[in-house]
């Protein structure tokens, strides 16, 4: 084979490869960004369970019953 189609056909190969890796990063960022955004998500509904356990904890609920009726 001629040298200078090896080198073509090798450039060829790097620029492909080269395009693959890159695909593949950008691929791997929308990913984490996605992941990020459920894990935001997440963060919240944990928060507002939280908040709504405390809400209808028993101690709470007589309480705030109680300060409902003293009025």
């Amino acid at each position: 084979m001629d040298t200078q189609v090896v080198i073509t056909l090798l450039t060829v190969c790097i620029v492909l490869l080269s395009v693959v890796i890159v695909g593949l990063l950008a691929v791997t960022i929308a990913l984490l960004v996605k992941v990020r955004s459920v894990a935001r998500n997440v963060d919240t509904v944990m928060q507002n369970a939280r908040r709504a356990s405390e809400w209808m904890a028993p101690a709470k609920v007589f309480s705030e019953a109680a300060k409902a009726f003293r009025k």
